[in-house]
């Protein structure tokens, strides 16, 4: 039980997936003007990393792994069977909340279908793989990495929230002051950095 403790909490705070790993940045900066959006993409990123984490880890040791029911080394198959799992689950949102929540899909646009190119997401289940996980090490990770990244996403929104009633200066104005903003971010988060190893 310890173990997953730690796995959480150095998914989560230590390792965070966008503030110290520095992947999936493109819907971090794209869906964060607004909370209901991030709010939106933190439940898809949830959804989507968790499902894709226990799929992906089947689907390499049952299928692609030599010891696998197939019996033959697929592993060089590994990132386009990836791919095709993330793919399939991301589809599998985007036309739940076209049917159910469409203005919610609406104002998630193009970064709904982005989470399929989202590096974190990826990044995860190939770090499943690397680190040999077990399959509820491998789900505990992937549910872990996609809270650090809602954590990420809901502060670093109302952050940008907070600034955009500030009126910074005119040069600061737009992304500028967004990236200026992650990067203090990034650095706070660096503070966690010996808490678990």
């Amino acid at each position: 039980m310890t173990g997953y403790i730690l796995l959480i909490i150095s998914a989560v705070l230590v390792n965070n997936f966008v503030l110290t790993r520095f992947l999936g940045i493109c819907p971090f900066l794209g869906v964060s003007r607004k909370m209901g959006t991030a709010l939106g993409m933190c439940g898809a990123v949830l959804f989507v990393l968790t499902s894709a984490s226990a799929v992906t880890w089947l689907v390499y040791h049952y299928f692609l792994h030599p010891n696998g029911l197939i019996g033959a080394d697929l592993t060089y198959l590994q990132t386009i069977a990836f791919i095709l799992v993330i793919a399939s689950f991301v589809q599998l949102v985007e036309l739940a909340l076209k049917k159910t929540m469409p203005r919610l899909h609406a104002s998630l646009g193009i970064f709904l279908p982005l989470i399929t190119t989202n590096c974190a997401v990826m990044g995860v289940a190939v770090l499943n793989v690397q680190l040999e996980y077990t399959f509820s090490k491998a789900v505990v990770f992937g549910f872990a990495a996609a809270l650090g990244f809602s954590l990420a996403l809901i502060i670093f929104t109302g952050l940008r929230e907070k600034i955009d009633l500030a009126h910074p200066p005119r040069a600061f104005q737009g992304v500028a002051i967004a990236l200026i903003t992650a990067g203090l971010l990034s650095l706070a988060f660096m503070g966690f950095a010996n808490m678990v190893n």
